[in-house]
């Protein structure tokens, strides 16, 4: 019998596993695919840590990034071989996080309850530290595919992503996708990219590269 495929989704900075996308990829790959979204630390060294875990003992067909998520995501795509759809990739989150410095809310509920988080000098320069090896271990960028709203005012990196990647796609929409749109233009996507880059059964041994 087939083996059922496995999506990890990455969700933004200010959202968490049980954001808007993240209900929506669940939905549109119900009973057809196991989706795993799991809530990302606030540190990136962590984050980082947490998703390379996931990979090891899960194993997943392709990462889905959205934001910040998809800035892990292009990171960690060459070193397990597995594909990856980054929406609307933030590659400079230090700059992001350098205008709002202070205690902020999260968007959507956590696991552990915990809504609230701080932004600070250490955590800006956690960031840039991580920054400075983006695009290092880049393959052909075949195999890493970015979707851009076209409304989006939050990112701007489609010019940086096309300095390292080939495919790049636009969608109406934002920097969040709404549900309605995540169902129509990452789920395609999301589909074609596992198609066209299966994991073989010898690739899924060299998660721990």
């Amino acid at each position: 019998m087939q083996k059922q495929k496995k999506i990890l989704f990455l969700h933004g900075f200010y959202a968490s596993g049980s954001c808007v996308p993240a209900q929506a990829l669940r939905e549109a790959f119900d009973g057809k695919a196991i989706v795993l979204t799991p809530d990302l630390p606030l540190h990136p060294a962590d984050a980082i840590r947490l998703i390379r875990d996931i990979c090891d003992q899960e194993k997943p067909d392709i990462l889905v990034g959205n934001s910040c998520g998809s800035f892990y995501a292009q990171m960690i795509s060459p070193i397990i071989g597995v594909p990856a759809l980054l929406g609307n990739p933030h590659f400079k989150m230090s700059d992001f996080l350098r205008e709002r410095i202070g205690t902020h809310q999260y968007k959507s509920p956590r696991a552990d309850g915990k809504q609230s988080f701080t932004i600070d000098e250490q955590l800006i320069s956690e960031f840039e530290e991580m920054e400075a090896h983006q695009f290092l271990d880049e393959p052909s960028g075949e195999r890493v595919w970015g979707l851009f709203g076209e409304e989006d005012t939050l990112a701007h990196f489609e010019p940086l992503f096309l300095e390292h990647y080939t495919h790049s796609y636009h969608f109406p929409g934002g920097h969040t996708p709404t549900a309605e749109q995540f169902k129509t233009w990452y789920v395609p996507l999301i589909e074609k990219l596992m198609l066209e880059y299966p994991i073989s059964e010898s690739a899924s041994h060299a998660f721990r590269k």
